[in-house]
């Protein structure tokens, strides 16, 4: 009798912890850690095809020196900047990385304006696949922020609710993670003129 009772209470304390919410907080963090991990790895795919881009390019549009040199000097701001696991905690590291990614996408508009006034270069094939390489690296680059906006969510939603939020606030002390927000001006449609 006295061992079903130690049973009994044993499984009443391990009951209690289920509902703590100490592994699901644990689980959405490591979600958001791998969220920003596909994002690197997206921004990574895209800064190892400017190169090439750069230089099929240059081959062709020697007269568009200024523009190339944006593309490249973008490309080194962001090769600056140091990515780590540890950016996610910290907003102004987070700004910091986009202010880079948003200079290397001005200056790869501006690329894309080049390719647009001159038509030979569109005739090279070699230009349209590293260019569709690029369309697609930037697609997958939106759906990474996407995912990541949507694992920060989840985490933040999970310290933040009962009894999760007894647990973070006494156990695990988890700060809410910053998520990629739109940059300035971004609610306006780009003009494009010739």
């Amino acid at each position: 009798m006295k061992r079903c009772a130690m049973y009994a209470v044993c499984f009443l304390v391990m009951l209690s912890f289920s509902g703590c919410g100490y592994n699901t907080m644990q689980k959405n963090e490591e979600a958001v850690k791998a969220a920003w991990g596909d994002v690197e790895a997206t921004y990574q795919r895209r800064n190892d095809l400017i190169p090439n881009l750069v230089e099929v390019v240059k081959a062709y549009a020697k007269h568009e020196k200024e523009t190339l040199q944006a593309v490249t000097e973008a490309r080194a701001k962001v090769g600056s900047i140091q990515v780590t696991k540890d950016m996610i905690n910290d907003p102004k590291a987070i700004a910091q990385f986009q202010a880079a990614q948003s200079s290397m996408s001005s200056a790869l508009s501006r690329l894309m304006v080049v390719v647009e006034r001159y038509p030979d270069l569109k005739a090279n094939q070699n230009f349209m696949n590293l260019q569709h390489q690029l369309e697609g690296t930037e697609n997958r680059i939106n759906v990474a922020r996407t995912r990541y906006n949507k694992a920060v969510q989840e985490f933040n939603t999970s310290i933040r609710i009962f009894p999760n939020n007894l647990t973070n606030s006494l156990l695990l002390h988890l700060q809410p993670k910053e998520a990629f927000k739109a940059e300035p001006g971004a609610e306006k449609a780009p003009q494009v003129k010739f």
